[in-house]
């Protein structure tokens, strides 16, 4: 499994337009360039989890997720908008994983774990049921507790079907679901159809 990072949040509906202005400016706010950046987003329609991750040249392989452990300007932002914290991550599947979470513009928790610092019962192995719900405990496997979902499912996210908005560029403005594929947009629209 490749390390990663990036903001997890619960899903809720923004203007795309207005959602890549908010991710320009926290970039430059956290030092870098929009020039050749894009803002990668994710969505599981069934929990209605939202991934935001950078696409840059300073977000990939290993030091790209590691980014993520002091680069919060866009979570902060965007839980000042969101009725929903949003939460900043880190998995490096040889070293750690951190969450830090953000509820109106404000620092609101976080925890992260050095895998050697993890303390593990003698005699088990990665395979053994046991050390599995032992994850569970573990910084991301709280956060995927408060989302509705498993752990494996916030690991395997960057896998999913994503959308990418240019911040380079001019980015339409329309309803984020409009990005996502037929099979994403009927959930989310029966839900937009729901709510009050």
């Amino acid at each position: 499994m490749e390390a990663h990072g990036g903001y997890l949040s619960r899903y809720e509906d923004v203007d795309t337009a207005w959602l890549a202005r908010l991710a320009g400016a926290a970039l430059e706010e956290d030092g870098q360039p929009i020039d050749d950046c894009g803002l990668l987003v994710t969505v599981l329609p069934g929990p209605r989890v939202v991934r935001f991750a950078f696409d840059g040249a300073h977000s990939y392989g290993r030091a790209g997720a590691r980014w993520y452990l002091a680069h919060h300007a866009f979570a902060r932002r965007l839980s000042e908008h969101l009725n929903t914290a949003v939460h900043a991550y880190v998995f490096d599947p040889d070293d750690l994983e951190s969450v830090v979470s953000y509820g109106n513009g404000r620092h609101v928790g976080g925890e992260t774990l050095r895998y050697e610092d993890a303390e593990m019962p003698d005699g088990l192995d990665d395979e053994d049921s046991s050390f599995e719900l032992m994850k569970n405990r573990w910084p991301l496997g709280h956060l995927a507790k408060v989302l509705g979902v498993r752990r494996e499912e916030l690991i395997r996210l960057p896998r999913q079907k994503t959308a990418l908005l240019d911040l380079s560029g001019e980015v339409p403005a329309g309803p984020l679901w409009h990005l996502f594929p037929h099979a994403l947009t009927q959930t989310l629209r029966r839900h937009q159809t729901l709510s009050p």
